[in-house]
Parts: structure tokens; sequence; C-alpha cells
């Protein structure tokens, strides 16, 4: 059984209105052959279809949407299956949810990983192909689009809940896929967290496990005779501005089970020049993620560089508590002669930082090794 997975798909931009004009064939033409060559095709659809009537919620970074394009795109690419998973999912509340389902539906596409509760959005995918049986879970780190018992939103990342779908999964599948969104935006390497989360997957039956969300590819390594894979890229992510070359650059992952599971990367660029993705040579990213592998294979060395990551972040997570916490302004809000400088945007970043696993660490980095004055 051949499974390709691809990171994330987010219509924007030149993308957008290149796939509301329907050049499909434009954007996303190279890829469609090497979707022919597969069994089953997943990728992570990165923001709801919106129609116009949605709001969007209330959160800290931008609020992504698409029109319906976004989806029968990805479906005359050749893809299979969306995952919804990821920190876009809720950006227009539970009709924008809503709306990306039924454009699901009306295009024949499976999804996994969102839903209109935490129920549905918890739910394993089966997928009989031929005389296998593959599962997908599809989770994602705690930020915006979470879903609850009675809200929207995608499957959160929760390890003890995911040991049970993977268990559930073994008893009825060949072979279980755990796909994860996470990890910190344009860093290169998994924090340590993520490994030993990654490897416990694996220890309770996965098959594979792969993550994307940083905004660049990073290293893999082989776990217990199983593939790990920290970091596809972004599959197609158009900017209104110029980014790090790292954020053009990703790769599709490219599985093969038999009675072992193999793989091969197929690296691409996205969005740089054109917006549309080209296929590059096999061996483009071979060197660089070389490299990435021996810094993940290596405890210590992937702690140093995760330290000095965090270091550099530093600044932007002490802004959530400066300049205003002395006790005189604080007595002065409490008695209504000041504003209170905790608003609801503050808040719900505050909140984000906390929730989310990787901002959480962070946060809890900069706590722990801030200095006294």
């Amino acid at each position: 059984m051949k499974v390709l997975i691809a990171g994330d798909l987010c219509p924007q931009n030149k993308v957008a209105d290149l796939l509301d004009k329907g050049e499909f064939e434009y954007v996303l033409g190279e890829v469609k052959p090497v979707l022919q060559h597969v069994d089953y095709s997943i990728v992570n659809f990165e923001c709801p279809v919106c129609t116009g009537q949605e709001k969007p919620i209330e959160k800290k970074g931008p609020n992504l949407k698409c029109s319906e394009k976004g989806v029968e795109a990805a479906k005359w690419a050749g893809f299979d299956c969306l995952t919804l998973a990821n920190n876009h999912f809720l950006d227009y509340g539970a009709k924008g949810v809503q709306n990306t389902l039924d454009t699901c539906f009306k295009y024949h596409m499976d999804y996994v990983g969102g839903g209109l509760n935490l129920q549905e959005s918890c739910k394993i995918l089966y997928k009989r192909i031929g005389d296998k049986t593959i599962a997908i879970i599809n989770c994602c780190e705690n930020e915006f689009s979470i879903a609850t018992i009675n809200t929207a939103g995608s499957n959160p990342l929760n390890p003890i809940r995911q040991y049970y779908c993977i268990k559930e999964a073994k008893e009825i599948a060949n072979y279980v896929i755990v796909i994860v969104h996470g990890g910190h935006e344009m860093f290169q390497l998994p924090s340590p967290r993520m490994v030993e989360t990654y490897r416990f997957f694996i220890d309770a039956g996965a098959d594979a496990v792969v993550n994307h969300h940083q905004h660049c590819y990073s290293g893999y390594e082989t776990y217990q005779g199983k593939p790990i894979f920290y970091g596809l890229g972004n599959f197609c992510f158009d900017k209104d501005k110029t980014m790090q070359r790292s954020w053009y650059l990703g790769f599709m992952l490219y599985l093969s089970f038999d009675e072992d599971v193999s793989f091969k990367i197929i690296p691409y660029s996205q969005c740089e020049k054109d917006a549309k993705i080209k296929l590059l040579e096999p061996s483009t990213f071979d060197e660089d993620i070389a490299a990435l592998n021996q810094i993940i294979s290596n405890e210590h060395l992937l702690q140093d560089k995760v330290s000095a990551y965090y270091e550099s972040r530093t600044n932007r997570y002490s802004r959530i508590f400066e300049p205003f916490n002395n006790k005189i302004y604080l007595s002065f809000v409490r008695r209504g002669w000041l504003p209170s400088s905790l608003t609801e945007k503050k808040k719900a970043g505050i909140l984000n930082y906390v929730a989310c696993e990787s901002h959480r660490e962070i946060l809890t980095y900069f706590l722990q090794n801030i200095p006294n004055n």
C-alpha cells in the first residue's frame, strides 16, 4: 500500500486568485502525476471554507479562509483526504467548520481531525484499500481551533486519548498513521517534548508519525523500525510579503506499507517566484536533512539547539507581563480610575501561550531563565 502525505495547503493571495479562476493546472499541475501513482493521498487543509457570511473568531494572529475552490483544487490534483486538525480550522467559527465539512461532502473528499464537536473531531478515519485497511489519527496542538464537547473545531493533541485511539485502530486496521500539527514556527527542529511524544505513539502501536505546522521542513528518524517525520514544510501557502528561504521549500512524504514501512521524500519549492508548486531533484535536501537528523538523534545536542532558539524568542514572551504590573497601577484599575491593560485580545494571546504546548515550552523557559533586576 502506497500512501502520500503533504503539509499545509492554505490558498491565499495569488494562489487564491488563481484557484478561484479555475487555474488548477498552473498551481498544482506538477503534483498531479505524483498523486496518480499512490493508493491514497492526504494533505493538511489549513483554513476553513467561507462564503462571506462568517465572522472571524477573537484570537492572536491572522484569521485565514478560502473559497470552496481550495477543496476542489485539492480533489483535482488527486488528493483523497484532508486533515483538519490545525490552528486555523476554527478561524471563522462553527459556520466555517460546517462549510468546510459540507464542501468535503460535495467533492467526495475524506477528512479527519475536525468536526462539529469533540466526539466528531476525534474520530479515526478507516480506509479500506484492496485487502488492507489503514487508520488515520489526526490531532493538533492546543491553540485557538480546539473542539470541545459542545463546540466545533479540531481534535486536540492529548497523548492519553491518542494512546487509546491507536490501540483501537490496531485492532481494526493493518496500518496506523498518526498525523500531528504542531511545533515551533520557522524552526527546523522538534522540541524534546515532541520527540518523546511521537516516539510514545510508535510504542503505542503507530506505524508512522508525521508532523507539520512549522512552515519549514525538518528531519526524521526511524524509531523501533518505524518512521517519524518532524516537519514536512508548507505544501502551498502564498504570502503577501517576502519570507525566509525555508518558507518556500518542503517535501511530500511517500510511505510504502508492506511487511516493513519504507519511505522516500519528494521535494519541491512553492510560491517562491510564481504561485505554483515546482518539483525539485530528489537529492535537493539530502545534506540539510542529514544534518537535522544528526541533531535529532543526539539528545543533548537537540536540547542545546532548542534552548538557543528559546533564548532568541524570550523578548517576545516578556511582553506578556510588561509594562503594567505594579501595585499602584493595579489598585487604580480595581477602583476604575484607569482602564485595564488586559484586553480581550491580550487575554486570548496569554491563553494561547499557556494552552499551546509549543508556546508553553518557550514561556516556561523564559520564566525559568529571566534575569532578576
